[in-house]
C-alpha cells in the first residue's frame, strides 16, 4: 500500500466516512491496469485512484455501491471483460472489495509503551477499537508498528492527556513504574468517569496504589471497579501472555458495558 493511499483511507475514517477499497488482485490476458491498482468509493462515487478508468472502473464503482449498502463485508469477482463489462480487450480480471466504516466507537487508551504494551496494541489493532498510546519515551513508542487505529502521543505530562479522550474511553496504564502508574489513576478516578480502568501490576502493588489512591479522595466505591492487576486470571507472566488476558478483559468488559457484541 502506498504513502498516499494510507494516508487518504485514515482521512476518510477519522471524518466518519464509510467506503468500499476496490483492488485488482488477479489479471489474465489484457488488462487496463496492473495488478495492485486500486480505488476508493464512497456513497458520492470515486474517492482516490483508479483501476483502469471507463467500463470496467465504472462497473467497479457501481458493485462497491451495492456493497455499501448491504450486510457484508467483502467481495470477489471475476470478470471478462468483453462478456462482462462489455470492452474489446480480451482479458480476465478479479477485483477484491472490502468495505471500510469509520472509526469505532470503542475507544482505548494504553499509558506505557513497554513490553506488554508493545504486545497489547499488536492484539488491539486486529479489534474493532481506536487506540492512543501515551509514553514520554519515542524510542519505545517507534518500536510499536504504525497503524490507522494507533495514535501515539509522547508527552511527560501523560496524565495530561486524559482531558483529551472520549468519555468512553477504556483506561490501560502500564507505564515505567508505580510513580507514573499512581498520577494517571489519581487525575482519572477524581476528574473523569470513564467505564474501565485498569493497571498493571502484582497483588502487592495493588494494595499499596488502591491505599494511596484512597488518601488521596478516590472513593471505596470507584476503588472496587479499579482492575489491579489488570488482565484476566490465566497464563503466564510473559509479555504476550499478560497481553492476551488484558484483551480478553478488556472484551469482557466492553461486552458488559455496551451489551453488544462487535
Amino acid at each position: 500500500m502506498n504513502e498516499d493511499f494510507l494516508t487518504e483511507l485514515a482521512k476518510l475514517k477519522e471524518t466518519g466516512v464509510a467506503c468500499v477499497v476496490v483492488t485488482l488482485v488477479n489479471v489474465r490476458g489484457s488488462a487496463p491496469q496492473e495488478i495492485g491498482a486500486r480505488i476508493i468509493v464512497g456513497s458520492k462515487g470515486l474517492l482516490y485512484g483508479t483501476v483502469g478508468g471507463g467500463k470496467v472502473e465504472t462497473k467497479a464503482i457501481a458493485e462497491a455501491f451495492k456493497l455499501l449498502l448491504s450486510e457484508s463485508k467483502h467481495l470477489y469477482v471475476d470478470w471478462n471483460l468483453q462478456t462482462d463489462v462489455g470492452m474489446t480487450c480480451g482479458g480476465v480480471v478479479g477485483f477484491y472489495f472490502e468495505k471500510i466504516l469509520p472509526l469505532s466507537n470503542w475507544k482505548i487508551a494504553v499509558f506505557g509503551a513497554g513490553h506488554v504494551a508493545q504486545e497489547l496494541i499488536r492484539l488491539l489493532v486486529k479489534l474493532d477499537c481506536d487506540i492512543t498510546c501515551v509514553d514520554p519515551r519515542n524510542e519505545w513508542l517507534d518500536k510499536i508498528p504504525d497503524h490507522f487505529r494507533l495514535k501515539k502521543i509522547q508527552t511527560n505530562e501523560m496524565k495530561s492527556v486524559l482531558i483529551t479522550l472520549a468519555p468512553s474511553t477504556f483506561i490501560a496504564s502500564m507505564t515505567m513504574g508505580h510513580a507514573f502508574d499512581q498520577p494517571i489513576l489519581l487525575e482519572a478516578m477524581t476528574k473523569f468517569k470513564f467505564p474501565y480502568i485498569g493497571v498493571i501490576g502484582s497483588d502487592s502493588k495493588a494494595k499499596i496504589l488502591k491505599e494511596e489512591l484512597k488518601k488521596n479522595g478516590v472513593s471505596e466505591t470507584l476503588l472496587l471497579e479499579l482492575h489491579c492487576p489488570i488482565g484476566e486470571s490465566f497464563g503466564n507472566n510473559s509479555p504476550a501472555e499478560i497481553g492476551i488476558s488484558i484483551v480478553a478483559q478488556l472484551i469482557k468488559n466492553r461486552d458488559k458495558i455496551y451489551a453488544i457484541r462487535y
